[in-house]
Formats: structure tokens, sequence, C-alpha cells
């Protein structure tokens, strides 16, 4: 096999599809010939074929570099669907499994093997490589081998060791958000000899950045508002800290508005499982950390939306990239408050390294700029990352003059009143929403054919949650959602014709051909997706049930996957309104009375005033659930703001 000749017949054979992207040919002809390699391309230009397709043609292992273990995990599972040996080897295996693993790759059994840099940089790693017949060395999200960079991680300084320890052995690195001094720091760290560079444009033309500066009071009205113009479109929230996370989604699920939460306290099974909800569509909207979205491939967010300042320009684009990554229009929108500073410089302040609390705050000046500035969104990031622009104004941001409809409509309509309570800032917050007008739905769905049928899409797309479930991986592995848009607009009636659909390779054809063909049948004469139903009960109701059933606030937290304080909170409400009462077994010993002498001393307005004049034991939790208790039996009165 000739590896220059037949690249395009690797790309049909087994991703499905039948030209490549900007730059990617490119870059696969760099590494195949043994260069060094940098390639900076924006999130969803696709740098993880331009390693996995030489690794194919080459018929040698690429050893890859990437920092998530679910990220790691993900990749090889879409490589076994089509057909490409590939494995993980990491910390949550067993003993036997990566010694096993480790002696299939010595074999030469793999065509990829995916690493940490952590496991890379362990004393017998690099001798056991010396046994794997090694064809080249992918770093993935090269960007934190820098000090320079976003996401700095000090064991990717371990990888200059790759270098000396294999000379004969091409190094190719992958980011998408680095910027020049980046690019520059990542070359020398990697010791990379006389490289081929190629830096995709900054420029995602697809992309409308919105920024709007707002009230604490008006945020999460602001977020159901934009969030009903997006209905029935994937969306991805972001929120500063994990308690925001669940207020938002606790918010947003009483005002009906299904969503799921994703942070790093949450149990990981819960987390994966909540990710794959979203994935398959079961539910559109996501609010995480910013512990969600490295290597997450889902090409029809719609839109991603900030509930508070970036870190950087770096993380803001790489964030908001997640959107529109099928090419069609899509929204990226920051509502930030001033009280965003304060947080920022909490995160800086914990910084230890002198110069790297200096880096922070010089990347918390120029995102504070992008935030406050009039100039085109697109022009100042592109000049951020090294490149300059050859025009002044954009037709997709906000300072050029492009805004969704929610963000202009002046009217206030209530919003619908929920199942559960709602605190008396929730119940005085609404919503203005208008159905969007034709030209955004133009924009936003770019006039999707009429033959793209939208019953058919949801039934192939229940198709794909019971096979993603059959096999245990994720929706997206099965079928994408660009090729689930092209059955609908085709409708392939034998192999031959599915062989002609965009993501569908010969392997796809072998394993899900013909139940594709079938579904498409079943289609025809009457069958339909069975529609998602959501939680009849909402977040309060959920709890005031669980309680009757006899759970701990803790064993609640865990099945709601909510924080105990965040449990607590639902509870205090349902003291207040009197649909529960009060268990003294949930606060600490003696603490009763106590708080209630202070309540009728101090006022109970300020809880922090209140924690000061009791002993330390006592907790904000207990405070909450006793000032709930008293104003359901109205033996104190909140004083009007």
């Amino acid at each position: 096999m000739s590896a220059a000749a037949n690249v395009s017949e690797i790309l049909r054979r087994y991703w499905g599809y039948h030209e490549f992207r900007p730059k990617q040919e490119n870059v696969i002809r760099s590494v195949l010939a043994g260069h060094d390699t940098c390639v900076v391309m924006p999130t969803g230009g696709g740098k993880s074929l331009c390693y996995q397709l030489p690794a194919v043609v080459s018929e040698k292992t690429a050893i890859v570099v990437s920092p998530l273990i679910a990220l790691m995990q993900d990749q090889a599972a879409q490589l076994a669907q089509m057909g490409i040996p590939a494995a993980v080897i990491n910390s949550q295996q067993t003993s036997d499994e990566r010694k096993n693993i480790m002696h299939t790759a010595a074999r030469g059994k793999y065509r990829l093997l995916y690493l940490s840099p952590e496991r890379l940089a362990m004393s017998n790693t690099f001798e056991w490589l010396n046994l794997v017949p090694v064809g080249f060395f992918a770093v993935d999200e090269a960007h934190c081998i820098s000090e320079w960079g976003h996401e700095f991680r000090p064991d990717y300084r371990q990888l200059n060791r790759l270098r000396s320890t294999f000379p004969q052995f091409p190094i190719a690195a992958f980011t998408a958000s680095a910027t020049r001094q980046v690019r520059h720091d990542i070359l020398k760290q990697l010791q990379m000899r006389q490289p081929d560079c190629y830096i995709a444009s900054f420029h995602r033309e697809n992309l409308r950045y919105v920024v709007q500066e707002c009230e604490a009071r008006t945020q999460l009205e602001m977020l159901s508002r934009a969030l009903r113009s997006y209905a029935g479109e994937s969306v991805i929230v972001y929120s500063p800290t994990i308690k925001r996370v669940e207020e938002t989604v606790e918010y947003l699920e009483e005002n009906g508005i299904a969503a799921v939460p994703y942070h790093a306290k949450m149990e990981a099974s819960l987390r994966r499982q909540n990710q794959e909800r979203w994935m398959s569509d079961e539910v559109r909207v996501l609010v995480g950390t910013i512990a969600f979205g490295l290597g997450i491939n889902k090409p029809a967010v719609r839109a991603v939306i900030h509930l508070s300042l970036p870190q950087s320009i770096e993380q803001y684009y790489q964030e908001a990239g997640r959107a529109g990554r099928d090419g069609r229009p899509a929204d990226c929108v920051l509502l930030w408050q001033k009280r965003d500073h304060i947080l920022l410089d909490f995160f800086i302040d914990k910084i230890a390294d002198d110069a790297e609390r200096e880096r922070a705050s010089s990347r918390k000046r120029i995102i504070s700029r992008f935030a406050d500035s009039r100039a085109c969104r697109h022009r100042q990031i592109c000049l951020h990352f090294g490149e300059t622009p050859t025009w002044e104004k954009c037709s997709s941001c906000d300072n050029c003059g492009t805004k969704p409809e929610w963000t202009k409509e002046k009217v206030r309509v209530s919003l619908p009143e929920p199942k559960g309570r709602r605190s008396a800032t929730e119940s005085s917050l609404s919503s203005s929403y208008t159905p969007r007008t034709s030209s955004e739905k133009r924009r936003l769905r770019n006039e999707t054919p009429a033959e793209a049928n939208p019953a058919l899409a949801d039934y192939l797309r229940e198709w794909r949650r019971t096979m993603a479930k059959e096999n245990k991986v994720p929706a997206y592995i099965i079928l994408h959602d660009s090729t689930l848009e092209e059955l609908c607009r085709q409708r392939p009636a034998n192999l031959a014709a599915l062989l002609q659909v965009i993501g569908i390779g010969e392997r796809k054809a072998d394993v899900y051909g013909s139940e594709i063909l079938q579904a498409l049948r079943n289609f025809d004469i009457g069958a339909r997706a069975v529609p998602i139903t959501s939680k009849e009960l909402g977040p309060a109701e959920q709890t005031l049930t669980l309680l009757k059933e006899g759970k701990t606030f803790d064993e609640i937290a865990r099945i709601r996957a909510r924080q105990v304080s965040t449990v607590i909170c639902t509870v205090a409400s349902l003291v207040e309104t009197k649909q529960i009462k009060l268990d003294p077994r949930w606060i600490s010993p003696d603490a009763q009375p106590l708080i209630e002498e202070a309540c009728l001393k101090q006022g109970v307005e300020r809880l922090r005033d209140i924690k000061e004049a009791l002993p330390p034991y006592v907790s904000f939790e207990d405070i909450r659930l006793v000032v709930a208790h008293l104003r359901a039996e109205n033996r104190v009165q909140t004083q009007p703001a």
C-alpha cells in the first residue's frame, strides 16, 4: 500500500467521508513523510483524524498522549466501531488488564495506543515502549505543555524526554487554542526538528458572539429566555462553581426546562450518564463547570452560554467553540456580572507560584477588556491568537450589530408556574420569550431541506440510543448527528446507497447497515419514536418524596446528584412553606434553642450575623433550617428590602 496515494481511500473506507477538511490532508502527508508537525486547528476542525488516519496507513502504532481518561476511552471505542484496533492504558484498569494491553501492543496489534502524560512519565513506560513498533508520537492538547498556556500541566513537561529517548520517531503536536507565544513554547519543549506547522484561521464564521453584562437577579431570567428560544436544540451552559451549577439546574427544572448537571463532585458513573443523556438528545440542556467538554464530539450544539467571565480568552474560545461544529450557525453567549471579577481574583490568589499568578492576572485583564470592548468580537479573538484579519467588522457579533431576538425583547411575560415551590427571588423573575422570527430560524437552522423529516430524525435518534445502550458506548460513536441528517435527506434503500452517506464507512455499513435500512423501512410503514417524557416531579417534590421515604440528606444528594447543601436549601423551602415539619434530628445536638434565641435578637436577614453569635459547631445549614421553621410559625418577620 502506498501511504501517499491511499489517504483518500482510507478516509472513505473507514470514516465514510469523501473529502478532507481544510489542511487535514496536508497534515496527514507531513506525518506520513516522517516530519515533526505542529497543528493548530479550532475546536471541531478535525484534529484527531490527522493522527488517526496516518496510524492506519502506516500499519505501525501511533502513541497518542492525551490528558483525559474519558476522552481517550471514547476515541478508542469510536475507532473500534470503525474496525481500527486501538487501546488505552490508564489507572482505572487492573494490573492484569494493563499487562495484557502492553503485551498486545508489543506484538504490534494496535494502530493507536492512548496514554496520559502521567503514565508516560512513569519510570518503566519508556523501557516498555522500546518493544512497541512505534510509528510516531502524537501529543493532543499540546498547549498543556506550556507555562504560558491556560491549562498548563506539569506532567506535560516530561514529554521533552520523547525526543532524547526516541530520536528516530517524528512528533506531531495538536491544539485548538495556542497563542503565538504558546506555539513557540510547544516547539521548544518538544524539541521539534524543522517542523511543518499548520495554523488554521481562528475566525469561525458560523459562530455569533454575544456578550452582555447582567445583574444577579436577572441573569437566570435571561438564561431561561435564551433556552426557550433554543427549544429543541442542544445547548451547553457553563457555570463557574459547583454550587451555581446545581442552583441553575434547580431553577431551570422548576421553570419547566429540562437540564442535567455535570461537575467534578458527582460520581463518575452519574457524570457519564448525564453526559450520555445529553449526547443522545434525551435532555437538550447540560449545565456544567469547566470539567465538562474536553473531547466532547457533538457537532449539532446550537448555543454555548457562559454564566460568568472565563479565566482567559483561550478558555472562552475553546469552550464557546463547542458550538456549531457541524458548520451551521450557532451562538456563543457570555452573560457576565461585575462580581465575576471577585471570583476570578479569588482563584488567582490561590496560585502559589508568583510567575503563574502574574500570568493568570494578565489573562484576566485581557478577558475583561474583551467583555467591555465595543470592537468586533471575531477580530479581537483573531488578533489575540496572532492572526491579523483584513476586515474590521464581521456580521456575526453583538458589536457588529447582530444579536439574538431574545436579547432584544422588552416585554416581560411570567414564567410558567412550577410544580414545586420557588423562592421569593425565583417567583419575582420573569421571562420575555417571543417565537423566533423567520430570519432567526433561517440563521439557526440554515433552512434544512424539507426532505429532512424531523419525525424521521427522532426515530433514528431513538434507534441510535438503543444501539448505544446495547453496545455500552456513547450515542455519537454509533453515528454522528450529521450522519443522521444525511440519512434523513438521502433515504438510502440499499447497501450501495448507504455507503454514499457521509460518515458511514465500510465497517459501519457491515455492522449497522441492515439495521439502518430496516429502521428506514419501518418508518415508511408508520413506525415513530416514543416521545421522551421529562421527570414528572420538580426538584422540591422529588426531595419531599424522598424525605417521606425516610432517606437522609446524604442519600437524597446521591440520588438527585446534588450537593448536600443544595438539598438542605430545598428542605428549608419545604419547611418554610409548611409542606413538611422540621425534624429536630436534622439539626446539630442542642443547637436549635441557641439558633432561635440568636434569630430573635439578630433578626433573620443576615445568616452570617446569626452564625457569628453562635458556637462554631453550629452550621449554616442548621441556621437555614431553623430560620425556615421560625418563618413557618410566624415567629419572625422578614424586613422589606
